[in-house]
């Protein structure tokens, strides 16, 4: 690399780094001078003033590239469609969020730039516009979803509304539009893929497999015991997860007000109008009462003011792929009948199952869940079965009067 090229990159790499952490109105040719070791007359030598610069981190800087190739690179092996979706708006929200003082100023100050600057400016939004449809295309294929618009449309879709949020979250210090950031991607999952994709065997079908695959009661014994070796917090998600039955979304957007816990009941309310119970009974064996069990102690222990029912070492709200994590880490070394680990969404599979063969109705379930009859079937089949292999086997266990 020549001299000048290298004086021009390090000018780049300099401005860019100062840009993100004080802003573009912020920083001084000065300091940008100072921090690449050379004079102002250099700076101005080579792109004659800041808004140049400017042009030149937009045009020139590997940074914006480099976004678009990591987006790409995200594992794709997602439990489920809306978790993979929900990880990857997650991934491009905490990319904005290394940056909000250069997107202050972006947004904020973007009529002080020449007509050059924003060209460049869209062009490089364009760029990662592109690697966002060709992540969702690959997505899409591989699960074999078919969008009712390009992937394109659904890219520039989706940076519209991080975008949309990152501005809001930069430039207003209180709202009420969302409790948090996962309620915030969550929704707009949601609209997206129910808005935006369609697929017979995805929106119509049950939020779970149609085969159901319930796990027997000593694994979840054990996998509530090895949660408890990890942490309080382990145990309190590994309790929920068995003994609430929601969702990993539901999980992980829960917050601490949402707990309604007394001597007579523990209840966690999901939705307005939707509460589910904290069973004290898990699988046959009783974990706690209603007022002091693994959720309730991992609360109590808690000395931050995070609103979030669940953090991460960080204190910062729990993500899909952290609770993934964190499953993994509890059922390490298992495997089911079908000779595969348990997947974090059979504990969901083994709640409602256990529910039905506990005396739950169908219409109550639905109730608890938000699910529909229908979606509900592969449950009601499953927990019939179950209760024909007990009846046969209670039947053998006691021997007939003509015997």
């Amino acid at each position: 690399m020549s001299s000048q090229s290298s004086t021009r990159q390090r000018l780049i790499q300099s401005a860019l780094q100062l840009f993100i952490t004080q802003g573009i109105s912020g920083t001084t040719t000065r300091q940008i001078a100072e921090a690449a070791e050379v004079n102002e007359v250099t700076l101005f030598r080579h792109f004659g003033s800041k808004h140049g610069l400017l042009l030149g981190v937009l045009e020139e800087s590997t940074a914006f590239q480099s976004l678009g190739q990591a987006l790409n690179r995200q594992n794709q092996s997602a439990a489920s469609t809306e978790q993979a979706f929900q990880e990857y708006a997650s991934y491009c929200l905490h990319a904005l969020e290394q940056v909000p003082d250069l997107i202050r100023s972006l947004v904020g100050e973007a009529n002080q730039y020449p007509a050059d600057n924003r060209l460049a400016l869209g062009k490089r939004m364009t760029e990662i516009t592109q690697y966002m449809a060709q992540y969702l295309e690959s997505f899409m294929a591989e699960r074999q979803l078919t969008p009712q618009f390009s992937t394109e449309k659904l890219a520039s879709l989706l940076e519209c509304l991080l975008l949309g949020y990152a501005v809001i979250e930069f430039t207003s210090e209180y709202h009420q539009l969302w409790h948090h950031q996962d309620d915030f991607l969550e929704h707009a999952v949601q609209m997206i893929l129910f808005g935006s994709i369609a697929s017979d065997t995805f929106r119509d079908s049950p939020p779970q497999p149609t085969t159901v695959a319930d796990l027997p009661a000593e694994t979840v014994h054990l996998i509530l015991r090895q949660a408890k070796k990890q942490s309080t917090q382990d145990h309190a998600l590994a309790y929920v997860l068995f003994g609430a039955g929601l969702s990993s979304p539901e999980v992980i957007g829960l917050l601490r007000s949402q707990q309604i816990s007394n001597n007579q009941q523990h209840l966690l309310q999901i939705q307005a109008s939707r509460q589910v119970a904290v069973n004290q009974w898990v699988m046959g064996k009783r974990v706690g009462s209603y007022t002091s069990n693994p959720l309730t102690k991992w609360l109590k222990s808690r000395k931050d003011d995070e609103p979030t029912m669940f953090v991460d070492d960080q204190q910062q709200p729990l993500t899909p792929t952290t609770l993934a994590d964190r499953w993994k880490s509890w059922t390490e070394g298992m495997t089911t009948l079908a000779g595969h680990p348990p997947h974090l969404e059979q504990a969901q599979q083994t709640w409602c199952i256990d529910m039905l063969m506990r005396g739950v109705t169908l219409d109550n379930l639905s109730l608890l869940t938000g699910w529909t009859l229908e979606q509900l079937h592969p449950y009601d089949q499953r927990a019939k079965e179950k209760a024909a292999l007990e009846q046969a086997t209670r039947l053998d266990q006691k021997p007939s009067s003509k015997d």
